[in-house]
């Protein structure tokens, strides 16, 4: 510690107030039903999806199929207009809805690092954060399906 103080100057004590002031006090009581509400319209929003397409005459799995791709697409969509952070700020996990916080979550590093090039900067980065939840998720199913053939079926 005596180094850092050394080279910036900064006091822990100074440090503690300077972190103290940049916390961000949450009111749980106003977010925690904004969450709700945003997450659950954002749901709604995919089950009325669903009726349409089924409406349209898709099959069950083609209409499920479909709510997919259509949230997919509209979440990058309100994500690479800048739309979807706004929206975060004030639905906070309500975004977080599966599907299309998933979505969120590829594309925003894929846009962060776009000013480096498509292959070292969106190739590279697109799944940044999405990355580990595919390879774990994945290495998770496959050793779990393995305990389950071998021992429990």
């Amino acid at each position: 510690m005596q180094d850092f103080t050394q080279k910036t100057g900064i006091t822990k004590e100074h440090y503690k107030q300077m972190y103290t002031a940049a916390q961000r006090r949450s009111s749980w009581y106003k977010n925690v039903p904004k969450a709700f509400i945003i997450g659950g319209l954002i749901c709604m929003a995919g089950q009325g999806l669903t009726a349409l397409y089924s409406g349209a005459g898709l099959s069950e799995k083609a209409a499920s199929a479909a709510t997919s791709i259509t949230l997919i697409f509209i979440s990058a969509l309100l994500t690479g207009l800048g739309l979807y952070e706004k929206l975060a700020k004030h639905a906070g996990a309500g975004t977080l809805v599966p599907i299309t916080g998933f979505a969120n979550s590829v594309c925003a590093p894929a846009l962060e690092f776009k000013t480096e090039g498509y292959v070292p900067g969106v190739g590279a980065k697109i799944f940044i954060i999405s990355g580990p939840v595919i390879l774990y998720g994945t290495l998770a199913s496959i050793a779990y399906g393995l305990i389950y053939y071998f021992f429990l079926r």
